[in-house]
């Protein structure tokens, strides 16, 4: 596997970075969705939001407001 990543190139390697960022927060939104199965997709989106920033930065990004 080394070998494999030293061989790549950078832009592939942020390519798998963001690929895996995707792929995680994919995850952590469907569990999201069942938790809370009424919830829009934008309501979905500001949870995650609110988890993945945290309390602090969420109220100042967004102003504390679900959308």
């Amino acid at each position: 596997m080394y070998e494999l990543y030293r061989r790549m190139s950078p832009a592939k390697k942020l390519e798998l970075v963001f690929d895996t960022y995707r792929m995680g927060r994919l995850l952590v939104m469907a569990g999201i969705r069942m938790q809370h199965p009424n919830a829009s997709e934008q309501e979905v989106w500001h949870i995650w939001a609110r988890r993945h920033l945290g309390e602090e930065l969420y109220n100042k990004v967004y102003g504390g407001k679900d959308e």
